[in-house]
Formats: structure tokens, sequence, C-alpha cells
């Protein structure tokens, strides 16, 4: 660039000065970092799913050795718990609505399943008195309350993502480098599995 005139200096440096100013406006730093956002938020709640799945084997081995005759829930837990581990969240699924609903589904149906095998345990005084069992409900209902919290955090990132990428002249940044909407919970999904089973212990 030495080697260069003045004034072709200067129209050199005027353009980087102007592409520079245009690439801070076109919002593609501002995508990046809602999308690290939203991964992030992703990320917390695979965690908390994963530490209510680790606690589900222990506490329906409990139940069991008070209550070995409802196999109907014991075994729909543990199906429920199956179903849901054999599905992969990974970028890929979580741009594929299809896939995200099949995700949302495997959660609920485990919730569903968790929340009839405490109403189960009402029956059982000597189960409810166990110490072992008390712990693990007292894990299991932290546990769904960092999931609601988890999801309600990934639920505004996924928004402020999509508003972000929707709008103009961030949508023409978007589209040219592929980003689109990302799916997010529905509401029949968020009644599915959002509550928290249903524990009620005196």
């Amino acid at each position: 660039m030495k080697f260069l005139p003045f004034s072709k200096k200067l129209s050199i440096i005027s353009i980087l000065f102007l592409v520079g100013m245009v690439s801070q406006n076109c919002g593609y730093n501002k995508i990046q970092a809602l999308d690290e956002q939203v991964n992030a938020s992703k990320s917390e709640i695979l965690n908390q799913y994963k530490r209510r799945a680790d606690l589900i084997p222990g506490l329906v081995n409990i139940v069991k050795a008070y209550a070995s005759h409802e196999k109907e829930v014991l075994q729909g837990v543990a199906d429920a718990r199956s179903r849901m581990g054999s599905i992969q969240m990974t970028p890929e699924l979580m741009n594929d609505p299809a896939a995200f609903a099949k995700f949302q589904k495997s959660q609920g149906e485990l919730s569903s399943w968790l929340s009839r095998l405490m109403m189960v345990t009402e029956n059982y005084p000597n189960l409810k008195a166990d110490q072992r069992f008390g712990d693990l409900q007292a894990q299991l209902e932290g546990t769904e309350n960092r999931i609601t919290v988890a999801r309600n955090r990934y639920i505004a990132a996924v928004q402020e993502f999509n508003t972000t990428i929707r709008q103009f002249p961030t949508v023409l940044t978007a589209k040219m480098f592929g980003y689109d909407v990302k799916p997010n919970f529905t509401v029949e999904n968020e009644a599915q599995i959002t509550e928290p089973p249903a524990i009620n212990f005196e």
C-alpha cells in the first residue's frame, strides 16, 4: 500500500471504513451472539433433562421395593425414559420442527408417567417415610423447577433470535448466511411438559 498514490490510499481506506460501517449495521455479529445464546439455553435444558433422567432409575427401584405390583406405572416410566434417551438433541434437531416436536413429545410423556408414579406413592405410607425416597423426591422437585427456568430462558432466547432475523436489514444478512427461524416450544406441548409431576407429601 505504501507504493500507491495518496488518493488511492485514501480511496482504499474509505472503502474499508464503509465496509466496516456496513458490517456493523448488517446484523451479522448480533445474529452470532443471539445464536450462541440460544445454544447455551438449549444446553441448560438438556443438562436438566439429563439430571431428571438420571434420578429416575433410583426412584423406580425404591418404589418397586414397596409397590412391586404397580407394574404398569413402573414400566411406563422406564419405557418413557428409554424413548426420551433415544432422541439425541443436536443442532439439526433444534432447526427441524418435526424432530423438535418429537423431542417435546417424549419429554411430555415422561412427565406424565412421573406424575402417575407420584400419585401411586400416595398409597404407600412406608414408602413416603423412606429417607432415600424423600431425598430423591426433593431432588426431582428441584430439577423440575430448574427445567421450567431453563425452558423459559430458551423460549426467550429463541424469540429474540427469530425476531431479529426477521427484521430489516438483518433479514438480508440472515438469508445470505443461511439462518432461519428456530422452532420453539408450542403452547400445546408446553402444557404437556412444563407442569411438574403432582407431588404432594404431607
